[in-house]
């Protein structure tokens, strides 16, 4: 892995900052002019021939002061030990990638990966009964076997009672701000957001010094929906943050669990209604979702060769086979990538794979071998 200079770092900055450049135009910006610095070394003619690059826009990136506003941030990040993850660094979360309203900077304090085997993210009402709380340390003492991460927001409610499960039960966690890095929300929870760091981390799309405001938060769900693998939402009123993860969660693909309550309780109403309306299924046990998601029994190298060798795959599929093999956790738009090959050739050779009864697919379009 290369080390970029401070200017590499003020260019990757300074994107984000420039007036009307949103996550959308600057990946945009960053495939046709291949690196952050192009971006503000291409004439005005260049950028005007990118699309949804106009008049206007290409002024903003030539003549605004963003490269002294990054300066001054990467001065506050090195100052306050602020890690800054850019679009195309290797420690940049390969979930999170593969959707397009993805953050194009992430700020993290912490000592984890952001690319684990397992994630499992966890959210509900901020008004959580002593029951919510209750299942909620239930459910993560019982994934703890196989030690995913944990993710979620940092609010009151399920949000902290899942990230102080994760600390008991030692499992890292992953807190998802919707304020910049250095302003805990709320401040309460400053104690835990620093135990957190020791294994885990706090992470936000926000600038340092960045005040949480309303539209801040269904943006920070979108990175708590990306992060997971599935998301499990606990407790959650007929409306709230819970149930906007859980929508744009249904949206990227990620499948959603929800741990049903009685008709008559405020805070299973949300819960009731996802399964009800079939945006999520129902949260049974541990033990069964374990099974589902494959994660209960781990296939050794031996069996793995053994039936490499006895279905003597070739071309497309044994390309995919391998894939799948060397990297467990892969989805399906990951696989398109890495295989080059489009996603509906894709999932033809999937199909083949598992009319063989090679492989199996597993919610959140991930996939094991059988």
């Amino acid at each position: 892995m290369s080390i970029k200079t401070k200017e590499q770092k003020i260019f990757e900055i300074a994107i984000g900052l420039i007036p009307g450049v949103g996550n959308l135009i600057s990946k945009q910006l960053l495939s046709y002019c291949g690196s952050a610095e192009n971006i503000f070394k291409y004439s005005k003619p260049k950028l005007l021939k990118i699309p949804n690059i106009g008049d206007v826009l290409a002024k903003q990136i030539l003549e605004s002061d963003v490269l002294k506003q990054a300066e001054k941030e990467l001065e506050k990040a090195e100052k306050n030990n602020i890690k800054i993850i850019f679009y195309t660094d290797e420690e940049y979360p390969q979930r999170l990638k593969r959707f397009a309203d993805s953050p194009t900077l992430l700020y993290m304090k912490g000592n984890t990966n952001l690319n684990p085997k397992k994630s499992i993210g966890i959210v509900g009402t901020r008004n959580a009964t002593e029951y919510g709380k209750e299942i909620t340390e239930q459910i993560i003492k019982e994934f703890s076997e196989v030690n995913p991460h944990i993710i979620s927001g940092l609010a009151y409610g399920i949000d902290i009672a899942a990230h102080k499960s994760a600390l008991k039960y030692d499992l890292p966690t992953i807190g998802v701000m919707a304020s910049g890095i250095d302003i805990i929300y709320p401040s309460v929870h400053k104690s835990t957001a620093l135990e957190m760091q020791k294994k885990g981390a706090i992470i936000t799309e926000n600038a340092i010094g960045t005040i949480p405001d309303a539209p801040r938060f269904p943006a920070r769900n979108r990175i708590i929906a990306g992060l997971s693998d599935i998301i499990i939402v606990v407790e959650a009123a007929e409306k709230g943050g819970a149930l906007i993860t859980a929508e744009i969660a249904n949206d990227y693909g990620v499948d959603v669990y929800a741990v049903p309550g009685k008709i008559t309780d405020k805070f299973s109403m949300g819960c009731n209604k996802l399964i009800s309306s079939n945006k999520a299924a129902i949260f049974r046990n541990t033990k069964d979702l374990l099974e589902l998601l494959g994660w209960n029994v781990e296939n050794s190298q031996t069996q793995t060769k053994k039936l490499h060798t006895d279905h003597q795959l070739e071309g497309e599929e044994r390309k995919i086979y391998e894939l799948i093999f060397s990297e467990s956790n892969i989805g399906i738009d990951e696989l398109a990538w890495k295989a080059e090959m489009n996603i509906n050739k894709i999932s033809n050779v999937i199909l083949q794979l598992e009319f063989k009864n090679i492989i199996k697919t597993l919610p959140g379009k991930k996939f094991k071998i059988l």
